[in-house]
This record gives structure tokens, sequence and C-alpha cells, in this order.
């Protein structure tokens, strides 16, 4: 069976033309080769369990950026002749969906050794593609995911960092599952945060976020709480790096357009008294020619309430009438934080609230044990490992569940 995709366009060298072309050449070194890489790519991306052929397609289908499914993604189906050729090419993905070959055996019916909740949603979701009875069907299953999670990488993952220049997405996995309701205390930090996302995911202006305080006190933490929050509405994060900075305007020129919601996230963000890539972040939360656009917010994390190590020297260049004039450095530093809309305070907590910390996250995690033990402990433990933080509660119910084990 020749393969003709006209909107999905499948270039010549790609798995389902060569795996349906080897199969009517009846090429078995060739068949043998292609489903060794389906294997592989279906580890890669989490879907290793079922019928790996019919997830595979799923995949290359949610996967592939064209001018119906951007446009779909935009809540905006195309009709007409553009429609015409996508029925056609859904057809086509019915007859592939059904093919059968006795080299297939092993591919359509594998078990996979992880667990199952760990598992991609192209799993599910590609059994609903199987079981379609028509194109029309099958069109409506493909138009209501792109217009609920949308298309390519941005659709099936949750994060991305950048490398080369290129987005990489990270596993879903990685990201973890963390909830806001997981980090105990911060309240009102935490609502901040959330009222913040909200108008920005609902099209309200909003403001970059920096969120300042001691380490180990969950700013990170409470980002990553947020996109596994509001992942079903849109929003996505992408981490950079200090020194990617200089690289940033061609990443929002990337994320433009896109009907998502984009947070890049800078973590433990610092400057040191002779770096200036600083520069490149002012100019893109405001102040530059070109203008951040309206689907991306920047929120970082600090050590530092003004992010910009200062030192008495930047003060002494200008002094009248006896009354200390911060100077042109000060001001050139302090101007980046002052950039933020939002600065969120996450300080240590005070040992009362430390202790229930502790005792909360014991109880998350069902370990028994006696409260007064428990708690002198943890006493001993944050003097040795860095202070009263929600880091070293973690790590010392952690430590204890590891004893138990």
């Amino acid at each position: 069976m020749q393969s003709v995709l006209l909107v999905y366009n499948a270039a010549a060298d790609s798995i389902p033309v060569l795996f349906t072309n080897s199969i009517s050449a009846n090429n078995s070194e060739q068949i043998y080769k292609l489903i060794h890489k389906i294997i592989e790519i279906s580890h890669e991306n989490n879907y290793a369990n079922g019928n790996l052929w019919q997830n595979f397609l799923t995949h290359f289908i949610l996967s592939n950026e064209n001018i119906f499914s951007l446009s779909c993604e935009r809540k905006n189906p195309p009709e007409g002749s553009l429609k015409y050729l996508v029925m056609n090419d859904f057809a086509l993905f019915m007859k592939l969906f059904n093919l059968q070959h006795q080299s297939m055996n092993i591919i359509q019916n594998f078990v996979g050794h992880e667990k199952i909740e760990n598992y991609s949603p192209i799993c599910e979701f590609s059994k609903l593609l199987a079981a379609s009875k028509t194109p029309e069907e099958f069109y409506e299953y493909v138009t209501g995911f792109y217009r609920n999670y949308g298309v390519g990488m941005f659709a099936l993952n949750k994060a991305f960092r950048l490398d080369n220049n290129r987005l990489i997405p990270v596993k879903n996995q990685n990201v973890g599952d963390v909830k806001l309701s997981d980090i105990v205390g911060y309240e009102a930090q935490k609502q901040e945060l959330i009222s913040n996302t909200e108008a920005f995911i609902s099209g309200r202006p909003a403001n970059n976020v920096l969120l300042y305080g001691d380490g180990g006190t969950g700013k990170s933490t409470s980002i990553k709480a947020l996109l596994n929050e509001y992942f079903i509405e849109g929003l996505r994060i992408v981490e950079i790096y200090k020194h990617q900075f200089r690289e940033i305007l061609k990443l929002t020129g990337a994320l433009r357009g896109r009907n998502y919601k984009f947070i890049i996230f800078i973590d433990d963000l610092s400057f040191e008294e002779n770096e200036s890539d600083y520069k490149y972040l002012k100019a893109i939360i405001e102040g530059g020619i070109e203008t951040r656009p309206e689907n991306i917010l920047i929120y970082a994390t600090s050590n530092r309430r003004h992010i910009v190590r200062e030192i008495w020297k930047d003060r002494d260049d200008m002094e009248h009438n006896g009354d200390i004039h911060r100077s042109d450095t000060v001001e050139e530093k302090l101007s980046l934080a002052s950039r933020f809309g939002i600065a969120i305070n996450y300080s240590s907590p005070t040992r009362q609230n430390y202790h229930e910390i502790v005792k909360t996250l014991a109880k998350k995690s069902g370990l028994e044990i006696d409260e007064e033990k428990l708690i002198s402990g943890s006493d001993r433990w944050e003097i040795r490992h860095g202070g009263m933080t929600g880091r070293a509660a973690r790590q010392y119910v952690d430590y204890l569940l590891g004893k138990k084990i």
C-alpha cells in the first residue's frame, strides 16, 4: 500500500511511508529495522504499551504542525478545499491504523515494563482513533484534541528548556506532579501567585513575577506546581539559564503567536558585580524596541530581593548638600528588579511553622512516628542541614521513610 498524505505530508523517508512500502514489497529486513525504531521511539516518548503501531501513528498526527493543525489550535478549523484534503488524509490514516502483517504482532500487543500510570495519554487517545468508524468521527477526535491541547511538542509536553537555540521538551515525569496544596504554609504568597497566573491565562493584564527569599522555602516548587495546576488550560513553562539571556529575543519570537500561555522560568537569578547580561533580560521585560508578546510572562526566583549584587562603592560617586543620592550605577542595577511587577517574599518559617511543615509532610507520607520524637529529630536535622526550611523538612521526612524501609 502506497501512502500519499497531502496535508500531513510525510517525507519519503518517514516511518509511515517506509513501513507500508516495505510491507507491500515484503522486505523483511527493512520491516524489522523499522519495528526496532518504532519500539525505540515509543520508549523515548513514554507510550511503550499496547499497540505501538497505532500509538506511533497517533503521535505522528498530534505532533504534525501543518496549516490545518495550527488553525485548529487557534480554534479556527478551516473549511473548503483544505478540509477536503484533510478528510482524505484521515481516511488513509484509518487504513494505516488497521494495517495487518504477521511481522507486526510484537508491536501490536506490546507490554511495557513501566507502571501503567506513567504512560503518555497517547496510549488512550490512540484507542479512540482506532475505534473510529468514519473519517468524520476520526476528524472530530483529532480536531477536539487540537482545540484542547494544541499541536506538536507544546501539546504533548508541559515544560521545555533551551539547548543550542532549540526548544527541547522536558519529560513530563521529570516535572513531577507537585500541587500547590503540597506546599505547606505560604498561603498568602501562593494566592498572589495564583491570582496573577489566572489573570494571565484568561487574557487579562498580568505581571512578571519575582519570587525572592531564603533558599529551600518553595519558590521554584511553587512555579512547577502552577504548571501542573494549569497545564490543561494551556500553560507551558520554558526554563532558561543566565548564560542564555542573549537568545531571549529569539525565544520569544518562536513562542509568539502560539495559542498557549508561556512562562519563561529563570531559577536562582542573580548577578555579580562584573556581570552585565541582565541588560538583555531588562530589554525584553520592558523597555526594548521589540515588545514582549502577550502570551509570555517571566517568572524568576532569587535569594536576593534586588537580584544584582550591590556594593558600597556603587554609592560613592555623588553627594549633594550632605544628602547621599543613589548613583547611576545603583539605579542601573536596581532597575532590573523593579521591572518585575510583583515581588513575593518567601522567608524561612518560624520554628512553630517549621514543625507544622514536618508534621504535615510526615502525615501525607504515611509515616507513623511519635510526634515528640518527630519534632525533636527535626530540630536536630535543621541544625545540620541549612536551617528551618521546607526543603530541610522534606529531606528529614524522606530520611525517616528511608530508614523505615
